[in-house]
């Protein structure tokens, strides 16, 4: 599926989430906290994690569709140092954006989900790469004691985004067919199909629209449907806010078995 967001619009944004990740760790007291939505992390853990995997993917980005070599080696690594740590971060950005900027959207680039319904481009990437940053902004500012919802434009973005790249895969689906029906109040909505087939998303009219699915007819039709902001569905397909954060109809205890789905296995 294709993202309504173009690539020079996914670069700013790429940015402008990278930023704002890092005022937030700028803004902590100490880099050793503990991260409440990533409790295995601190805060200098997260930050880590952040710089290293955008310095792999430019990485991956610059090799095209074969598998990039290392990154790590001799690159340099996260100061602990708090006056250095905003430095190393940004290089990390723009190290990424400047790989993209030079491959363009369309080139090639291995990827981790070539069975699912994202294509296997640097735009993909791109698209992809965004959610990652504007997720983990949330968990350093959740982290600070001053969470922000996702923009607008990131997360209308992000739950499509999700479904597709994360979720659609050709495996089959080990339960009874259903789907999951994702509304945004924004107007938006989406359907995760689940079956012997795998698992595809489309996208389908928001609740008294003119329909163009038939989503709620026929053996696949939705068992759970859960409401919320675009932000708000975005955190909790990423389970970083719980399901009574939304308005959820249906089988609630199906998200159990999608969250339990390993499709590799």
């Amino acid at each position: 599926m294709t993202t309504t967001l173009t690539f020079p619009v996914l670069l700013r944004l790429i940015d402008e989430r990278s930023s704002a990740f890092r005022a937030a760790v700028a803004s902590a007291p100490s880099l050793d906290v503990q991260v409440p939505t990533c409790p295995e992390w601190t805060l200098f853990d997260l930050a880590q994690h952040i710089g290293e995997g955008r310095r792999a993917w430019a990485a991956t980005v610059a090799a095209g569709p074969a598998p990039a070599k290392s990154a790590a080696e001799g690159a340099p690594a996260a100061p602990r140092e708090r006056e250095a740590l905003p430095a190393w971060l940004a290089e990390s950005t723009e190290q990424l954006l400047d790989a993209l900027r030079e491959a363009g959207p369309d080139r090639g680039c291995w990827t981790w989900w070539g069975a699912s319904q994202s294509p296997q481009t640097c735009g993909a990437v791109a698209r992809h790469q965004l959610q990652q940053i504007a997720v983990h902004t949330y968990d350093a500012q959740v982290t600070v004691g001053a969470p922000e919802p996702l923009p607008d434009e990131v997360a209308l973005d992000g739950v499509e985004e999700f479904l597709s790249t994360c979720v659609a895969t050709t495996s089959a689906w080990p339960h009874k067919p259903t789907a999951f029906d994702f509304h945004a109040t924004e107007g938006q909505s989406w359907c995760l199909t689940v079956d012997g087939d795998g698992a595809r998303s489309t996208r389908i009219s928001a609740p008294g629209t003119t329909p163009v699915a038939a989503a709620d007819e026929g053996p696949n039709a939705a068992g759970v449907s859960v409401r919320g902001t675009a932000s708000e569905l975005v955190l909790f397909v990423y389970d970083r806010i719980p399901a009574d954060s939304l308005q959820i109809e249906g089988d609630a205890g199906l998200f159990d078995l999608l969250r339990a789905w390993d499709p590799e296995e």
